[in-house]
């Protein structure tokens, strides 16, 4: 969508607008550690769903270059909530006023949320909806204290088809159903060991607390140093190569001897900085392999493969009764297999977001059998 390129640039490409949207999304981030990892401490967990409206917002009004920035960010919301979970937990042992206190601040930011946050612009261009993407510029063009120009604005047309895309959409054209499956392992492996690493916390050999909060800690460094690689290195070399080297340190905690508990809690807190940045990566990859038509149904069915990634995590630590190492096998060939499958998908670089899938082509030209009886006939 050139038009929308040429947009961005009249409204800033990340000015002030952007930045409070960057800002809102990470208030929800913190408390999304408290339920995602609070059963390290609780012993207990709540269903959770999954909801990718958000995705929309913090990619979609800024450029390329930005999206990977705006991702990194509000990741690393998620790794502070990480660290302040331990000491709550060691503040409040009560699990139930602990759930209270993490939680009830988060109904008052969901609300804000609501009434703030704005749609996605070129999602609505997408969806035939000019008007109120048009209103929507304007308001981010006055925040940011820019100008689109009227003859900018009438030349944003709809390039392709008003209707919604679904998923039936990703597995009928081939090239995205094999982004889609590829991902979704990528996704489930990452969830795997990520969480596997996180429930483990307590075997580790050090104090709980502290070995929370390091995982915490050396998520901050991981997400921030994600950025220049995936810039430098490409989104496909980074996200395979975390996914294993991850792989890896999880492995090798199976060989090291349990006196050693300060080695094998720096070998799974490799595997954890690895496993953080390979979810930023993940983000960041999706959203550039899918079209915005299907972007959300796409980002949404890697995201179930993660829950179940994270909901079979607590299970496979359950095989240790049949041997002690079985867990961190599981939880470290799986994304080395997700890494190597991830090297055949395509290097999305810096490229701007595409918004309509590319159209199915039928062959519509007979066999050359039947052009050869053709031939033949008087």
């Amino acid at each position: 969508m050139a038009d929308f390129v040429k947009i961005l640039k009249e409204i800033g490409e990340f000015g002030l607008f952007q930045k409070s949207l960057v800002a809102l999304l990470c208030v929800p981030n913190i408390f999304m550690a408290f339920d995602l990892t609070g059963l390290v401490f609780l012993g207990i967990s709540f269903p959770h769903y999954c909801n990718t409206d958000w995705i929309l917002e913090r990619g979609e009004w800024s450029n390329a270059s930005k999206f990977v920035f705006c991702t990194t960010m509000c990741n690393s919301a998620y790794s502070f909530g990480l660290m302040m979970l331990p000491g709550i937990a060691y503040l409040i042992p009560n699990w139930r006023i602990m759930q209270l206190v993490a939680f009830c601040p988060l109904v008052l930011v969901l609300v804000i949320c609501y009434w703030v946050l704005p749609e996605s612009a070129r999602w609505l261009i997408t969806q035939g909806r000019k008007e109120e993407a048009v209103k929507l510029i304007r308001k981010a063009a006055k925040v940011n204290g820019r100008n689109v120009p009227e003859d900018l604005l009438d030349k944003l047309e709809i390039e392709g088809p008003t209707k919604s895309g679904n998923m039936l959409d990703i597995f009928r054209r081939s090239y995205l159903r094999k982004r889609a499956l590829i991902m979704n392992f990528a996704w489930f492996g990452t969830s795997l060991m990520y969480y596997g690493l996180s429930i483990n916390v307590g075997t580790f050999g050090l104090n709980i607390y502290l070995t929370q909060f390091i995982f915490g800690l050396v998520e901050v460094p991981a997400l921030l140093g994600t950025l220049p690689c995936l810039r430098y290195f490409g989104r496909r070399v980074w996200q395979s190569g975390t996914l294993i080297v991850g792989g890896l340190a999880c492995l090798s905690i199976v060989f090291i001897p349990k006196d050693l508990p300060i080695v094998i809690t720096l070998m799974a807190t490799l595997g954890k900085c690895t496993s953080a940045s390979t979810f930023t990566a993940v983000y960041v990859y999706s959203a550039e392999l899918y079209p915005t038509i299907v972007r959300q149904n796409g980002i949404g069915l890697n995201a179930m493969f993660a829950r179940v990634g994270g909901i079979l995590a607590p299970l496979v630590k359950l095989l240790d009764v049949y041997h002690h190492a079985i867990p961190m096998i599981v939880y470290g060939t799986t994304p080395i297999v997700a890494g190597g499958l991830c090297f055949l998908l395509p290097e999305t670089g810096d490229s701007e977001l595409q918004d309509y899938a590319e159209p199915i082509i039928v062959d519509v030209f007979p066999s050359p059998n039947i052009v050869s009886l053709m031939c033949l006939c008087p």
